[in-house]
């Protein structure tokens, strides 16, 4: 430690002092991590009785009584007992217990004097009825059986970003055995190896991305019950797939009744009082990292998902807004202050990496990814290091260069000089996971980078029957950027639901304002199904991506090399791993007898061109072209090739 940075030297400290704290519990598997197993609903006995116990932290509160259809919803036959740190807990004897299912609230008389009936913080079910009322459903069902153990931990990253409630193509909410039977094979015939699922946390508006969590135990009941979701994870797991959760521990809703928003008649339970516990973009609750309660909660919530659905790793939302006390807002970052000054919220960053080693701890093989624009470093770094622990980072500013582009230049004003500085703008000893574009890109107000490029044309100009100028450029760039994307951006892959075959449109949730339609909450599947349309080459091509890496290990590959770039012509080559790659962006020039530089004294092979036939093409170069090596020096190399490269394609070529 004594050769860190001061900086990073004091985070490794911190880091080391709160585990300490933990030491005469069990460390990091002990209490502060089985939560889960203390509070909320969990089966037990007293003085040899089997029976219920319920337990809630709510240290203001006045007084606690557990209310539901077991009692006739009687608020005083069961009240609960405190204790010195305000823990309150009831025993229930079988005999007269609340049942697996039973439908139960919490009557807290808080500190202010307001008595609310509530949600359980530890529910593990909450289901609404027809007047869209939430309530806590017990959940003690049998011990699940699984089928499938969890995918090799070593296998590449390439994560398929999906949300449930829209992978379907009907205009309602969809559910996790729909998911299950009509998704996951398809994610699996394209070659990704994770799947990334939003929105599972309960919420109570559907309409907030599954951003706006109420219950943090809790699977959302709209897309079905824990157990339908664990065997969604099963059959993942048996098509070889690793199955993440988009993990929200940033912030929470502010709803009182559905929510933690002042569970104990204060307002700084669980969060921070006053505007500090406001997030003034998100309007919505923000956690004290501090408090060894809310880090027990929180750190039980991590132990709670990955122990209980066999998950193999998370991705942090929101974290630039946890690590900086403005919540990273309307300023730049870059500078050494802004990274290490009195704006980083030490108790958030500590819990991040306290939340990290659990996870590792739980599982060595685990993937925990962090979504920060910020740039921090030492994100994706061990804790010893000073480090916040992550396996990776969002490669955030990918996607936005990528959408300005579209919006603001002209094809022939990119600048693939600039396009090579944004793509590979990152921290070499961080893993980084790369991606075009995800959910964030597509959401009302904004379009995909398909409909961005083709736009209206899409409705009718997708046919196999017609090809336009449109739409021939717009295929190829959607090809292009996002083997660019894929080569350069990072050490992993990611892609959002429907953006591998160039789905049309935006997202947008049923809401007052769109009438509360589903038009544009679902995914139009039957558009990559049709044959006689070009969607089906864009999904094929996605598939010969994937393909790639898994034959050739390019994304593990840390040999990136620029060997030529003429920018008045468009074109760019350059190896990644032993693949050499060339790109001409130029739209209407092709060249004949290219002469370009390669490394390896070999021929080589073309082992995918994005121009074949089979990917919306013109067919113009056969895959599996061979081409012989010269003994001729060329741009720094001892030895070139002559190839022929179309106008806006890619050719993907391997030493034989």
């Amino acid at each position: 430690m004594s050769s860190l940075d001061p900086a990073l030297a004091v985070r490794a400290e911190q880091f080391s002092a709160a585990l300490v704290r933990f030491d005469a519990q069990g460390g990091l598997l002990g209490h502060i991590s089985q939560g889960h197993r203390y509070f909320g609903f969990n089966l037990g006995e007293l003085d040899g009785v089997a029976g219920v116990w319920y337990r809630e932290w709510s240290p203001g509160a006045r007084s606690v009584a557990l209310t539901g259809d077991f009692n006739g919803w009687d608020r005083s036959s069961h009240s609960l007992t405190r204790d010195e740190f305000g823990t309150w807990s009831l025993f229930v004897p079988e005999s007269t217990a609340p049942r697996h299912g039973s439908l139960v609230k919490v009557h807290i008389v808080g500190e202010d004097g307001g008595a609310m009936d509530r949600i359980p913080a530890y529910a593990r079910r909450v289901i609404q009825n027809e007047s869209r009322d939430f309530s806590c459903q017990v959940w003690l069902p049998p011990e699940y059986e699984w089928d499938h153990s969890p995918p090799s931990p070593n296998s590449a990253l390439r994560i398929y970003e999906t949300h449930i409630g829209m992978a379907g193509e009907e205009g309602k909410v969809s559910s996790f055995a729909e998911f299950e039977q009509q998704v996951l094979p398809r994610v699996a015939r394209l070659g990704y190896t994770a799947i990334q699922i939003m929105a599972v946390q309960e919420h109570p508006y559907y309409g907030s991305f599954g951003y706006h969590v109420s219950s943090f135990f809790a699977v959302s009941s709209r897309f079905g019950t824990p157990e339908e979701f664990k065997s969604l994870v099963d059959r993942a797991h048996g098509l070889g797939l690793k199955v993440f959760l988009d993990l929200v521990h940033s912030h929470s809703v502010k709803n009182v009744r559905e929510g933690l928003s002042r569970f104990d008649g204060t307002d700084h339970q669980y969060f921070h009082a006053g505007g500090r516990g406001m997030h003034p973009a998100w309007d919505s609750l923000l956690f004290d990292y501090s408090k060894y309660e809310v880090q027990r909660f929180l750190l039980s919530n991590i132990r709670f998902w990955i122990e209980e659905f066999r998950l193999d790793g998370f991705r942090f939302d929101g974290v630039t807004s946890m690590l900086y006390l403005d919540h990273g807002l309307g300023r730049e970052f870059g500078d050494w202050e802004g990274y290490f000054g009195s704006n980083v919220d030490q108790d958030a960053l500590v819990y991040l990496q306290l939340a990290n080693a659990l996870l590792h701890d739980l599982n060595p093989g685990a993937v925990s990814v962090a979504e920060d624009v910020s740039g921090m470093p030492g994100m994706a770094r061990p804790q010893i290091e000073g480090g916040i622990g992550f396996d990776y980072r969002l490669a955030m500013g990918i996607p936005d260069y990528w959408i300005k582009t579209l919006k603001e230049r002209r094809d022939e004003d990119w600048q693939l000089g600039e396009i090579w500085s944004v793509l590979l703008n990152r921290r070499f000893d961080e893993k980084h996971v790369a991606y075009a574009e995800s959910h964030d890109q597509a959401l009302v107000g904004d379009k995909t980078i398909a409909f961005r490029l083709m736009g209206d044309a899409m409705y009718n100009g997708m046919s196999h029957s017609q090809r336009t100028p449109l739409i021939d450029r717009g295929l190829a760039l959607h090809k292009l950027i996002r083997l660019l994307t894929f080569s350069l951006g990072g050490d992993a892959w990611l892609s959002f639901m429907g953006n591998e075959f160039g789905h049309p449109e935006w997202i947008d949730f049923p809401r007052e304002g769109n009438n509360w339609s589903y038009h544009y909450a679902r995914r139009q599947w039957s558009l990559l199904d049709n044959p006689l349309l070009y969607y089906q080459d864009l999904n094929a091509f996605d598939r010969a991506l994937m393909d790639l890496d898994e034959k050739y290990h390019l994304l593990k590959s840390t040999l990136i090399e620029q060997l030529s770039v003429h920018e008045e012509a468009k074109r760019i080559v350059y190896r990644r791993g032993e693949l050499v790659i060339a790109v001409n962006l130029h739209g209407t020039e092709s060249y004949a007898d290219l002469r370009i530089p390669v490394p390896d004294r070999r021929d080589y092979e073309t082992v995918l061109s994005s121009d074949d036939s089979s990917f919306a093409g013109l067919g113009r170069v056969v895959t599996g072209t061979r081409y012989p090596i010269q003994h001729r020096a060329f741009q720094g190399r001892d030895q070139s090739l002559q190839i022929y490269l179309p106008s806006r394609t890619a050719l993907v070529l391997r030493p034989i």
